[in-house]
Order: structure tokens, then sequence, then C-alpha cells
């Protein structure tokens, strides 16, 4: 079985113990992504968030050809518990039958199809900000937020440092907006 990971963030960057083949495909599927999860370090990180233009993600052959196997290294990589496994672990295989409203996971799955691979994997973290889950900052409240972690130092270096190493191909409105604002552009992760 030919399983893939998606990635857009740190999974790029920093694996980890992820199973994969270590060699991301910049030639994913087109999905709505963007800066609008605010994590516990107080990075604003990357996540599928509808309202977002899509964009064209990266992917890896996972070094497993077990499904479960797959999912439950891509949980331990991403610190997911076991509480939240199902709901922010996704997974689609090729010829599973989606419900029409599910429009990324069709957009995977024929994605999948095409490449010729037989399941795809992906953190599917929903957007949070200030402790509420499924709120999105808006572009502006996310410039703010930024901007406030002047205070403190080892925050703002760490989400500077996210959004700066985010794969240059992740183009998103927030990311050039806080190019724009704070001059954090892109910087190679070699």
């Amino acid at each position: 079985m030919k399983i893939a990971c998606l990635g857009w963030g740190s999974l790029i960057w920093r694996p980890e113990s992820l199973l994969i083949r270590r060699e991301w495909f910049m030639d994913g599927p087109f999905l709505p992504i963007e800066f609008v999860r605010q994590s516990k370090d107080g990075r604003l990180t990357l996540v599928i968030y509808e309202n977002a233009k899509p964009i064209r993600t990266l992917w890896a052959l996972m070094a497993t050809d077990d499904l479960e196997k797959a999912k439950q290294s891509l949980k331990v990589r991403e610190s997911i518990s076991d509480e939240n496994f199902k709901s922010h672990i996704a997974a689609v295989t090729k010829d599973e039958k989606i419900s029409d409203n599910d429009t990324i996971k069709t957009i995977i799955q024929e994605w999948a199809k095409k490449m010729d691979l037989d399941a795809v994997i992906w953190t599917n973290l929903p957007p949070k900000f200030n402790g509420n889950r499924n709120v999105a900052p808006s572009i502006d409240v996310a410039i703010k937020y930024l901007n406030g972690l002047d205070i403190d130092i080892n925050t703002r270096k760490t989400a500077e440092e996210y959004i700066r190493k985010a794969p240059k191909q992740i183009d998103t409105e927030y990311r050039r907006k806080f190019e724009s604002e704070f001059g954090w552009s892109f910087i190679d992760n070699v």
C-alpha cells in the first residue's frame, strides 16, 4: 500500500520521528491553508481553513504500508492525544466512499488517484485563537497579536521562525501580510 503524508508547516523542516522516506515533493493537492491556529507555545500555525485560498501543499511517501501505523506515527509527531486522534489525524483511501459535503477529503482523494496512491494522511487541527476552538483570527487581529509578542522575546522568536520556515510555496494571504508588516520573509531550512 502506497501511503502519502501531506504537509505545509513544521513537518517539512522538522519531521522528527515521522515515518516518511525523508523527501518532500512539491506537487501536493491544492488546499485552503492559513496561519489561523494559535499553538500552546504562542505561534500562529498553518491549518486547513475553509475560508482561505487554496495553495499547493507538499507530500512525502510514508516508510510503512500499514495505514494505522502511518496514522499513529503522525499522531506521535504532532503530539495528538488519544482523545483527539480520530478528529485531528485524518486519512482517506483511494476507494473510500466520501460524503458529498466533505470537500477536503474529496480533493485529497482525487489527487491521490492521479498520483497512484492508495491512501493519504494529514494533520487535521481546527483553527483556534485565544483558547477558542474553530475561531480564526482575522488578518488584522493576527498582526495585532504578533505585535503584542514583543514583550515575550522567546515566544516572538518562535512565532517568527515558524512563519519564516514554512515552505516558500505556502504563499498565503496572512503570510504576505506578515512579510510586509514585519519583514519576515522566507528563510531556507537547510
